[in-house]
């Protein structure tokens, strides 16, 4: 598998000479998803027409066995990319010819990108999060925080903290060999930090200033909390990646318990700008995406 380190080099034409742009998302309960609406926006306010589709596993009544089948359809109906979401963050890697530097250093995939004979993968989650924690709780202590989930959002998520200064990250999955798997990956590239796995979320809480939320726990189709109440307290900030909706159980509770929260539109939003780019070669407007975003969250 081959490493692509310039994104420029692997853009499709122009949106004027390739007509429309079709993208996509694949993952399984997605139907609430605001991706369609942020690039489908984007791309009118710059002149172009993108049809963003939704590709749901459990619309399709498949599971994660069909991914393969699902990314040649994809490509078959001429689509420029496609992003991944849970569950195919880390299956996708197998079934791509390429990965981009920060995809194959975090492990996990979440735009793919299509060009003839050539399927290369990107990580825009850990981007996208960090640019959304600089904005929302930039000032907050890195000394200590914990993560909820070692999956693929996880593994962004990881990277992204770790990236931002985190000095001490804990890990806790319900899987602890996953969790144990992420923490050498992130080793590897912050050799400096404190990063260890752990098999009780009390201890991955405990004394820490932070809590990252990695796992769908939360989403409409994945209702609850991943985090019980008794361990928030007012001297815990809290960053959720999910977003859909953007008020989940964990965020409630965590304000009721006097925490400072981030939620997952940040994170939506930022990285559906560099998927944006990928796609289609021209820079989005973060903002304007922002801006957008929130307006159909509201709605």
């Amino acid at each position: 598998m081959s490493t692509r380190k310039e994104e420029s080099r692997l853009r499709p034409a122009s949106p004027e000479a390739a007509g429309t742009v079709r993208v996509g998302l694949i993952g399984k309960g997605i139907q609430r998803s605001k991706s369609p609406a942020m690039h489908e926006a984007e791309a009118a306010a710059q002149g172009f027409r993108c049809v963003y589709e939704l590709i749901d596993l459990d619309e399709r009544g498949v599971d994660i066995n069909a991914l393969p089948g699902l990314l040649s359809e994809a490509e078959e109906r001429g689509f420029a990319g496609v992003n991944v979401t849970y569950p195919c963050k880390q299956a996708v890697i197998p079934l791509l010819t390429g990965l981009s530097d920060e995809a194959r250093a975090i492990g996990a995939v979440n735009t793919v990108h299509f060009e003839p004979g050539a399927r290369t993968g990107y990580n825009t989650d850990a981007w996208g999060f960090a640019e959304s924690f600089r904005r929302g709780l930039g000032d907050a202590s890195l000394e200590r925080v914990a993560q909820i989930g070692a999956g693929g959002a996880g593994a962004a998520t990881g990277y992204a903290m770790l990236g931002l200064g985190a000095r001490h990250l804990r890990i806790f999955d319900v899987d602890l060999d996953r969790a144990t798997s992420l923490v050498r990956s992130l080793v590897r590239h912050f050799p400096d930090r404190e990063i260890s796995a752990v098999d009780e979320i009390e201890e991955a809480v405990g004394d820490a200033q932070g809590l990252v939320h990695a796992t769908p726990t939360g989403m409409a189709s994945h209702r609850g909390s991943a985090v019980p109440a008794t361990l928030l307290r007012p001297d815990l900030w809290v960053a959720d990646i999910v977003y859909f909706p953007l008020e989940t159980e964990l965020l409630r509770r965590a304000r009721a318990a006097g925490c400072r929260t981030l939620d997952g539109g940040g994170m939506a939003i930022f990285q559906a700008a560099k998927a944006f780019e990928i796609f289609t070669g021209r820079a989005a407007d973060g903002e304007r995406m922002r801006r957008h975003f929130m307006r159909i969250a509201q709605a």
